[in-house]
């Protein structure tokens, strides 16, 4: 019996996306990819996000099987206009986590979705390619205020290695570190995909979900309150009007 292809292909490695992929309910594999993520000259965060995801979602179309979707994404944080990224080491993690102290910044995460063959449906961002199709782009931002941890708590979340594969040098689901003191937007945005922002791209590409997604994702994060998001992203797939 021949086994069955996924129809769906993230471009990413990170657990954390993983998992919040999967309370879509949808099947998916994995393709990671490389590509340079380098900040253009002057190239702001959101544009930044865009570029790479774009970018990421085109390498991996390259390996995708007929008619597979591909979806790819990009986070990073915004201090201003500079682009925090991974930290290379404990000292720049360590600087970027005294200079998010005690302030707010904005955590910006794009995805990118194409079907190679399959020009993208309308959306926020479209660039096209006569070899792979369109690719839809969309990003959310989300505006998060860090507590005003001490430096004892910054060196004891260097020394649990967990700051060097995180875009700012941390992580706001961490419970030992909780560094985050209150946010205003999207809580999967800031974890690394933005779920609901997925399911609407998704939906572009005949991708239903497979559960409630608003509320899986608010059970999986532990939320209590309405996602507005979600829900003005219903209304506009739905031909409502934006507000």
């Amino acid at each position: 019996m021949t086994a069955m292809v996924s129809t769906l292909v993230l471009a990413s490695n990170s657990p954390r996306r993983r998992q919040l992929l999967a309370l879509t309910g949808w099947t998916f594999t994995v393709q990671p990819v490389n590509i340079d993520e380098q900040p253009l000259p002057g190239e702001l965060p959101a544009a930044y996000v865009l570029r790479l995801a774009e970018t990421k979602a085109r390498a991996a179309a390259q390996h995708a099987l007929p008619g597979q979707t591909v979806l790819a994404a990009d986070t990073t944080v915004a201090d201003g206009s500079a682009i925090l990224g991974k930290p290379a080491g404990a000292g720049e993690a360590r600087s970027m986590l005294r200079s998010l102290r005690g302030r707010e910044h904005r955590v910006y995460t794009a995805i990118g979705v194409c079907r190679p063959g399959t020009p993208a449906a309308l959306g926020t961002s479209i660039t096209k390619s006569a070899e792979q199709g369109g690719v839809f782009t969309d990003v959310c931002a989300t505006r998060v205020w860090m507590r005003d941890y001490t430096d004892e708590e910054i060196e004891a979340y260097i020394a649990s290695g967990d700051p060097f594969d995180k875009a700012g040098a941390y992580a706001i689901q961490h419970q030992g570190f909780q560094p985050v003191a209150r946010i205003k937007g999207c809580y999967s945005c800031v974890v690394g995909l933005p779920v609901c922002r997925v399911a609407s791209a998704l939906a572009r590409f005949e991708l239903v979900p497979m559960t409630d997604v608003t509320a899986a994702c608010f059970a999986h994060l532990e939320l209590d309150a309405p996602c507005p998001v979600y829900q003005a992203l219903l209304r506009i797939d739905r031909g409502g009007s934006q507000s």
